[in-house]
């Protein structure tokens, strides 16, 4: 089988993005998608995701998202903001798009070169010694600490993974953040199906944002974010122990498309 793709990235974290409104891969095979993500044998990349026919009338599109490992998974940020360039390259879109994703209805705009994207409302966050773990679309694990740069991320990000705490949730995702000064913090993120540190997490920079305004540590409402893939935006305003009008925004760029024997 040949399978046309095209492959995107914001903020260093990279999808192969599929046009399958006219099916061309099985969401159910593991094993290929897998391959397909694999940077030495693949294309390479932190995961996969279907561009489908919407299901009901408000949506342009459908967003189907897998992790590098080849399995479905939880909401992605950056995966959601580069498929909604994606649609703009497929002429499914102009400057704003509608489309439901595995958390539920997503709206998004381009504008300025960046694509924004409306993130479920967060609550139920919850204090884990001296930790925060919330929900922005997938689990998070926040830890706020200074010098993240020297943090190993892969060892200390997998042992927080796979502890007894979250094996109930199908382990976390972990982000290690430090406060830079004016509402700006640095992010490092381990994500779980990739299994090691991301140069970008769009859901975990939402998690940082969100825990950094909980806690205290920012008393703004718009944070900015330092990954090592670059800088991200999340505005949301605050209400009781809710965040409502969650926004992520960065940059989205196709990087090439290609054609893969598979």
């Amino acid at each position: 089988m040949k399978l046309n793709f095209y492959k995107y990235q914001g903020t260093g974290n990279d999808f192969i993005m599929v046009d399958n409104r006219t099916p061309v891969l099985s969401k159910n095979d593991t094993k290929l998608i897998k391959f397909l993500c694999d940077r030495k044998f693949g294309i390479g990349a932190d995961g996969l995701i279907l561009l489908e026919k919407p299901e009901n009338s408000r949506d342009d599109f459908k967003m189907v998202y897998f992790n590098a490992d080849g399995n479905e998974s939880s909401m992605c940020g950056n995966g959601g903001r580069c498929l909604v360039a994606f649609a703009k390259f497929l002429g499914i879109i102009s400057e704003k798009a509608a489309f439901t994703a595995i958390d539920g209805f997503h709206e998004a705009v381009i504008e300025d070169g960046k694509v924004g994207l409306k993130m479920m409302d967060v609550k139920g966050i919850s204090a884990v010694g001296n930790a925060f773990f919330l929900n922005t679309g997938s689990p998070h694990h926040v830890i706020f600490s200074e010098g993240v740069e020297q943090t190993d991320v892969k060892r200390e990000g997998a042992a927080i993974r796979y502890s007894t705490q979250y094996e109930s949730k199908g382990g976390t995702n972990v982000n290690f953040s430090s406060f830079l000064g004016a509402s700006t913090f640095k992010v490092r993120t381990y994500e779980r199906g990739v299994e090691d540190e991301t140069l970008s997490c769009g859901t975990g920079v939402t998690a940082v944002a969100v825990a950094a305004h909980y806690s205290g540590k920012t008393a703004s409402n718009k944070v900015n974010l330092e990954t090592p893939g670059g800088e991200l935006s999340v505005s949301f305003t605050p209400e009781g122990d809710k965040y409502t009008n969650v926004w992520l925004t960065g940059p989205a760029q196709q990087v090439f498309k290609g054609e893969i024997t598979c």
